[in-house]
């Protein structure tokens, strides 16, 4: 719901679940369910919301050429199917595997996480209660989890951890579906994904360009997730776009700052969690299991606070103690021995 409160318009025509409910469990051991009276996320397919905004954008006048060869030249001149066009600013937002950043020299600085998933028709899953719910297998991927999302006629079910675990996906894919009863060999249109997290140096802006989204590595660390960090960075690269092409600033670089002032809270906070999870999942998971916890973490979805640092009382020191279990991790003459 944070996400979706940066858009100037609905997402409705494309939602096709609404998640109340998270179920979690720690290494197909321990777990807990929480439950919210308010919706959390909203479910879609990637393809079904990419093509809504497509719609929303050409409406608002943009053009848009579909299945267009691009080459960068430089930060103001591209070729478009041969064809040099001058660009008064260059917005690249392509992906994770995009050229924009390589082309110019942005970028840098980058984790990359990966992942693997697949989907599942509901008529083919065990008895339970899958709509409206969240279903994560924490720490069952080193520096990740498993999960399970509803949509509307079937299920999401994937993998996704550090980036070296992309030769044991498809095994860390088949314990998930084994522990709820799943099949792998039914799992369709199965797909692997790239997750760029960017650190401390990653260039975001130079000139009359810039990144945003995955070609920003604008992914949260500890969910994998990059729909809210590619809206956000969306939307501070147009307030800039705007202010260049006005005359009002001579380049695109105060972006990065910007982009550093509305995320790297958030995503210093993932890392931490991230780092946690992976080092002391135990103690990690007893913190998050605390109903302190999951309040905080229930404002982070609805977009109430912007990051934990921001929540009060006992859910702050929640906050603190994931921080401090980050602390030891990244400390090697340390440990909770």
């Amino acid at each position: 719901m944070r996400a979706v409160r940066q858009l100037p318009f609905s997402v409705e025509p494309v939602v096709e679940d609404r998640i109340t409910r998270v179920r979690c469990r720690l290494r197909y051991g321990r777990s807990f369910e929480r439950e919210s009276p308010r919706v959390l996320c909203l479910m879609t397919q990637r393809r079904r919301l990419d093509a809504f905004l497509v719609e929303q954008a050409v409406a608002a006048g943009a053009k848009f050429r579909d299945g267009a060869h691009v080459t960068i030249d430089s930060e103001t001149e591209l070729r478009v199917n041969g064809n040099r066009v001058e660009v008064g600013a260059l917005i690249g937002a392509d992906g994770a595997n995009g050229i924009t950043a390589r082309s110019l020299g942005l970028g840098g600085a980058i984790v990359n996480g990966i992942a693997l998933e697949g989907n599942l028709p509901y008529e083919e899953l065990p008895p339970a209660v899958w709509h409206g719910t969240f279903v994560l297998e924490l720490s069952a991927v080193p520096g990740g989890y498993g999960w399970i999302f509803p949509k509307g006629d079937h299920v999401n079910v994937g993998v996704g951890g550090w980036g070296r675990e992309g030769p044991q996906l498809r095994r860390h894919l088949r314990v998930l579906c084994e522990h709820h009863g799943i099949e792998l060999r039914r799992l369709s249109n199965l797909r692997g994904h790239r997750l760029p997290m960017r650190r401390p140096g990653t260039v975001l802006a130079r000139g009359r360009a810039l990144v945003v989204g995955d070609a920003a590595g604008a992914v949260d660390p500890v969910s994998g997730d990059g729909i809210y960090e590619a809206l956000v960075t969306a939307r501070l690269a147009a307030e800039h776009t705007l202010a260049l092409l006005d005359g009002a600033a001579e380049t695109l670089e105060p972006y990065e700052r910007a982009v550093q002032r509305d995320l790297d809270p958030l995503a210093s906070a993932g890392w931490s969690a991230k780092i946690a999870l992976d080092r002391y999942p135990r103690a990690a998971f007893a913190v998050l299991r605390l109903p302190v916890t999951w309040r905080v973490i229930e404002k982070l979805l609805l977009g109430e606070v912007s990051h934990p640092g921001e929540a009060q009382g006992a859910g702050r020191g929640a906050m603190q103690l994931i921080e401090g279990l980050a602390r030891l991790a990244r400390n090697p003459r340390t440990s909770l021995a």
